[in-house]
């Protein structure tokens, strides 16, 4: 049990020693603070990208058309591949691990939305109703496109949030009707979104707007989900549809300017990879840190005991054990230690926090880190301290007391 008089005796050390317990406890704060904000800057560099990811299905593959970049049977370099109808149904039938999918044909021609006396401008996109698990939406009102829709040519649509406060303010939007491009179209239901760039859109049937709206049998893109996750079967699969493609459209299936495909479980699996290299870099550079935060608390302590032998002398001819003199050098370690841990850890998770509300962009968000981690870490210094101490304390406690006494 440490008394009162010995807590004051370590203060008033403190205080004679003001220089060497600042640098002390700024070698702690430094090596704490820079760890926290080093895993927060991680986490929320992961956060963002992760984010993007679940826009849409984390098991999508996504096939867009492009222009040729090589000739091929006799046809020049250039051409513009134009997706239809049928890669949607030769695609959905092809025997490939294909479970939702849906074709999409973006209407880019005026795109006005009037609701009365309320007109705005959004993306008009026709898909079918697997569109919903696809593109990760939430039905709050009524309902998603069905396949009634689609097979009955409905002119239906589903709106967004956004769009629903823009047009209707406190109005129920549900089974009334909106115009689009000056048709007519009775919203069926209102959906939010993880994205907000797929908020500042309205879904209508594909079928519906390839008539209305003189699409014919063209599609703009296509996406599909699958249940496989192995990467090598999904290459396979994007070369499978590569070769189909190209026999039907005649173009090269080597061309990747031709068709693109999208595949987000692939890019997810790479992303993951890479975050786990940058972790161990982090923490790296973190233990690093830490380290150098050890080295410098050891440094002193080897220093204090050593600037203090000729005290500890006096302590030991007055009676004193080698037990308590290496407690009271222990506990004045342990103490500096805490106290600028912490003092590091609340200014690290602090600067964080105030980070937080101002970097919500698109590859950096939420910037946190596990308090247990900047706990551990202050643990580890503290009994780094301990342990620098320890040893040259107990040398010299052991030490006769002629000798200390003697000791320049």
């Amino acid at each position: 049990m440490i008394d009162l008089d010995k807590w004051q005796e370590i203060f008033e050390t403190i205080r004679k020693n003001k220089l060497r317990t600042i640098l002390t406890g700024f070698s702690v704060s430094w090596g704490i603070f820079m760890l926290i904000i080093l895993l927060g800057s991680g986490n929320g560099l992961q956060n963002g990208v992760l984010d993007q990811f679940k826009r849409d299905a984390m098991n999508s593959l996504w096939i867009y058309s492009g222009r040729t970049s090589m000739a091929f049977d006799g046809m020049q370099p250039g051409r513009r591949i134009q997706f239809t109808n049928e890669d949607y149904t030769r695609t959905k039938d092809s025997g490939l691990d294909v479970d939702k999918i849906s074709s999409r044909y973006s209407i880019y021609r005026n795109n006005v939305i009037s609701y009365k006396s309320e007109y705005v401008s959004y993306e008009i996109i026709a898909v079918h109703p697997d569109t919903e698990v696809l593109e990760n939406t939430t039905s709050l009102k009524g309902r998603f496109l069905n396949d009634v829709d689609i097979n009955q040519f409905r002119k239906v649509v589903a709106i967004s949030t956004i769009l629903e406060d823009a047009l209707f303010k406190k109005e129920e939007p549900v089974g009334k009707y909106i115009k689009i491009n000056g048709i007519p179209f009775q919203v069926i239901g209102v959906f939010t979104d993880h994205s907000d760039r797929d908020l500042q859109r309205v879904y209508v049937p594909v079928s519906t707007a390839q008539r209305v709206f003189n699409g014919a049998n063209r599609i703009s893109n296509m996406s599909f989900t699958t249940n496989t996750n192995d990467i090598e079967a999904l290459q396979q699969m994007e070369n499978h549809l590569r070769k189909s493609f190209a026999a039907r459209h005649k173009f090269d299936p080597k061309d990747r300017r031709a068709m693109w495909i999208n595949n987000n479980m692939e890019g997810y699996q790479r992303t993951m990879a890479l975050f786990s290299g940058i972790r161990i870099f982090v923490w790296i550079i973190g233990a690093f840190t830490i380290i150098a935060g050890i080295v410098g608390v050891s440094n002193i302590m080897i220093i204090v005991v050593r600037e203090r032998t000729r005290e500890i002398g006096i302590r030991k001819a007055l009676g004193a054990t080698p037990k308590s003199i290496v407690a009271l050098i222990l506990l004045e370690s342990v103490l500096i230690t805490s106290v600028a841990g912490y003092m590091g850890l609340v200014m690290g998770v602090l600067l964080l926090e105030l980070l937080a509300p101002h970097t919500q962009i698109e590859f950096f968000m939420n910037p946190s880190v596990d308090l247990s981690v900047g706990l551990q870490a202050t643990a580890v210094l503290v009994i780094a301290g301990l342990l620098a101490g320890f040893f040259p304390a107990w040398k010299a406690a052991n030490v006769k007391p002629i000798e200390a006494l003697a000791d320049e």
